[in-house]
């Protein structure tokens, strides 16, 4: 049951709303003045706090600007006998939840407190969500020990201090979002939103409205105003992945954010000023798809003023004991299992694959482990299944002749037998060549290779 604190100069007064509420079930702690409420207020962080609006030395209103914010401010009701509608609408103004008058009606003084604690235990769980993010997005607590992840932390550690933009750069399944949600909740805005987004995931022809919003008639459809997603988050971060899948007419629109702090929504005339931290990531050549037209070079000298790169999992292999033995962790709890570790053979097989999904392939092993694993320790058994010892060697095992290859032949057979394995469904065929659907088809279509039906990328 909550705490409340009540504070009033008249003692009678103060007993029978004491009495009232210990009867209810209430933890109650009362004093005659703001001065010694400030004191209880120290020593046992109420809940609910009641006071008397006219109290000597410090009124009631004086009193509630003085309560800590910390962990979180107590929804505040002040009490009087001297009900006018200017003291009430003071006492709201300086911060009071609700406002009640002399004598006490017992069902609206318990209605009120009530609605006060429900709103101190909604401010209590999102003050433990808080604290569970940054925990689990702490900086330090990023895993890796090798020289890449050092050097990207201290990177991270830096520009969380600061709202400059950030391009994370590394392949799918690198933890690029983790890095992300990382230097946002260890940013001084890191009670603000914190909003992701897949730019390869949204239609085209959406893209715009997702992010900047509409206003009735802006479109068919358009029937009422919609807030876009980085109005949403004004005063926080918007993560971008995937960036460089984006359109070249919302590419310009994203500059005029970065540039003048402003968007515009969808048939509107009037720009709307937003403070919104950009941190960008992308698995692709940046520098070859401004090459290729498809990236505004302004735009991306934009996004890099600081870069971050996250190697493959491939490249960090004295990473992968401390990975497992992460997951392992995580999932013992989120199973309720009590797996100790991971057999030798078994820790090996981990660390000669190649990992062609990185870290987020990595999770995956070690829950499906987790999961199905009957002893106390991971077997070989419990992963082989998981892991295809594929490598590229594996093809290339062969001495290059002294007048060459022909690559195109070689990258059009590849692009074929991809194809096939995957029965002529173009985006599970990209996959298995680990480039984008995007990609996949601009090779496919440039050799005039024998289209299958072409399908939508899953």
């Amino acid at each position: 049951m909550a705490v409340v604190l009540i504070v009033d100069d008249e003692p009678l007064q103060r007993d029978i709303v004491k009495t009232i509420l210990d009867e209810e079930g209430y933890e109650t702690y009362s004093v005659p003045s703001a001065e010694e409420g400030l004191k209880i207020v120290k020593k046992v962080n109420p809940d609910i706090v009641l006071t008397d609006l006219k109290m000597e030395g410090m009124d009631g209103i004086e009193f509630i600007e003085s309560l800590p914010g910390e962990p979180f401010k107590p929804p505040a009701i002040v009490m009087t006998a001297y009900g006018t509608i200017s003291s009430a609408v003071a006492a709201i103004k300086k911060g009071a939840f609700d406002y009640l008058t002399k004598p006490l009606d017992k069902d609206i003084l318990l209605i009120t407190v009530k609605r006060a604690a429900e709103i101190a235990e909604l401010q209590k769980e999102n003050l433990e969500l808080q604290r569970a993010l940054f925990d689990r997005f702490k900086i330090e607590g990023i895993v890796g020990k090798s020289q890449k992840m050092k050097e990207a932390v201290e990177i991270m550690k830096k520009v969380s201090t600061s709202n400059v933009t950030v391009l994370i750069l590394g392949e799918s399944g690198t933890g690029k979002e983790l890095v992300a949600r990382a230097i946002h909740y260890n940013s001084p805005g890191r009670t603000r939103p914190f909003t992701a987004v897949n730019c390869a995931a949204i239609p085209e022809n959406l893209i715009e409205s997702e992010l900047f919003g509409y206003e009735p008639g802006a479109f068919t459809g358009a029937l009422s105003r919609n807030i876009g997603l980085f109005e949403a988050t004004n005063g926080g971060t918007i993560f971008l992945d995937e960036v460089g899948d984006l359109p070249s007419l919302t590419q310009s629109k994203i500059l005029r954010v970065l540039q003048d702090k402003e968007i515009r929504r969808l048939g509107a005339r009037e720009n709307i000023k937003v403070n919104v931290r950009l941190i960008a990531a992308t698995n692709k050549d940046i520098e070859k798809e401004i090459i290729n037209k498809n990236f505004r070079e302004d735009l991306y000298y934009r996004l890099k003023v600081v870069t971050i790169e996250l190697p493959p999992l491939r490249q960090r292999k004295e990473d992968i004991t401390d990975l497992t033995n992460f997951f392992i962790g995580k999932y013992n709890q989120e199973f309720g299992k009590r797996i100790k570790g991971i057999e030798e053979n078994a820790m090996k097989a981990l660390k000669e694959y190649h990992w062609p999904g990185n870290i987020r392939q990595l999770e995956s092993v070690i829950e499906r482990a987790i999961l199905m694993c009957d002893s106390s320790n991971i077997s070989l058994n419990d992963i082989k299944g998981e892991l295809r010892f594929f490598q590229v060697r594996d093809i290339l095992d062969f001495d290059l002749p002294n007048e060459g290859v022909d690559f195109e032949e070689i990258e059009k057979e590849l692009l074929r037998k991809a194809m096939q394995k995957a029965n002529g469904v173009a985006s599970k065929a990209a996959k298995l060549l680990g480039m984008s659907y995007k990609t996949f088809w601009y090779r496919w279509e440039k050799f005039r290779l024998q289209s299958p039906k072409k399908d939508n990328p899953s």
